[in-house]
């Protein structure tokens, strides 16, 4: 009855033409959201549709899952160096490229960022179900560039630079809270790029406690959300890259399993549990009772629909390690991390996630 549900999705959604047609015109802004309005009610009836207890908008509104929202915290900004990110599929490489930030004013919330886009959702989702917002984790802030990005005439140690982007986060998430939002979810890739050892080699090159980094990640979020209503929920979404149906790490969670599990103090946890990079259940093992385990067990990045069958041996092995009644079923990442979207279709798309709806109520009753 409270998030997350036996039954849930990460939060980006397929983006459908009309939407990207209309963002390629460079429209004045009032008349992109007017579509953007539509494609959501179209969306969140979908959701309601296949069964979901929950909706999100898709992300319509953003050009990545991450950065549309870190940019509009106060004191950062985007810079003219570029960024590559290595990605890599079953049938191939590729790259992708964004700009690098800068941290060079004190970090701070100068509005509620998507404040005017959840208080929509919530109105299309209506009652009956619980609209959700996805937001990137504190720690996405630090990943992207590291103490280097951060102007040490304004932050001359970490400890102030951490102090105030915990407390910019808190301030959104009780904003968020003021608006009625009862579901909240922190997406974070840097949790999950830690257990890969030549994501851990590339921090240290650049000068970071990559043996730590999941230590400092963890305390962060907690100072974020430590205030939060009781109402709220929050749970936290880890993967290793979602770009064009590729992935930039590899691993299982032992590396970060411990700290994580015991002592993130969010409800439950979003975990990639698509294929063999994602590593086995044995790390479930830490999850203490009365957390939540939401296994991404259905794949974003390809169409093929997988076997109930096998997705319910599947759980029942991740069973050995917490308990049933604590675990959930999702797809293992979002659709549609960036604008670009999965190589999959949207009649798929709604195919995986009904397939998650009937598996969770012929699992969990």
């Amino acid at each position: 009855m409270t998030p997350p549900f036996r039954a849930d999705h990460v939060g980006s959604l397929l983006r459908p033409p009309r939407l990207l047609e209309a963002r390629a015109k460079n429209l004045p802004a009032a008349d992109l959201r007017a579509i953007e309005d539509d494609a959501i009610r179209d969306v969140v009836r979908m959701q309601r549709d296949v069964g979901l207890r929950s909706a999100t908008d898709g992300e319509f509104r953003r050009t990545a899952w991450h950065m549309d929202f870190i940019y509009r915290l106060g004191g950062i900004r985007p810079t003219d160096e570029k960024i590559q990110v290595h990605f890599r599929n079953a049938g191939g490489e590729l790259d992708f490229e964004a700009a690098a930030l800068a941290i060079d004013e004190p970090v701070r919330l100068t509005e509620t960022i998507f404040g005017d886009d959840f208080a929509f959702l919530a109105g299309v989702a209506g009652p009956d179900v619980t609209a959700k917002l996805t937001i990137p984790s504190p720690s996405m802030v630090h990943y992207r560039g590291g103490r280097a990005a951060i102007d040490p005439l304004v932050y001359p140690d970490e400890e102030s630079f951490w102090a105030d982007l915990s407390a910019a986060y808190a301030d959104q998430v009780r904003r968020i809270a003021a608006l009625g939002c009862r579901y909240l979810q922190l997406d974070d890739t840097s949790l999950a790029y830690l257990n890969d050892p030549e994501q851990r080699r590339q921090l240290t090159e650049r000068g970071d406690d990559a043996e730590h980094q999941h230590l400092r990640y963890i305390r962060q979020i907690n100072a974020a959300i430590a205030d939060r209503p009781a109402e709220l929920a929050v749970t936290t979404h880890m993967c290793r890259g979602n770009f064009r149906s590729s992935w930039a790490a590899e691993g299982g969670y032992d590396f970060v399993a411990e700290a994580l599990f015991s002592e993130l103090a969010v409800d439950g946890f979003f975990l990639e549990y698509d294929d063999d990079r994602s590593g086995g259940f044995a790390p479930l093992r830490f999850v203490p009772p009365g957390k939540r385990v939401v296994l991404g067990l259905v794949t974003t990045k390809r169409g093929a629909l997988e076997s109930k069958d096998t997705l319910k041996r599947r759980i029942d092995e991740a069973a050995k390690y917490v308990p049933l009644e604590q675990l959930c079923l999702s797809p293992q990442c979002g659709f549609s991390s960036t604008v670009e979207g999965n190589t999959l279709s949207y009649d798929q798309q709604v195919a995986k996630l009904a397939l998650i709806v009937e598996t969770a109520a012929e699992v969990w009753g």
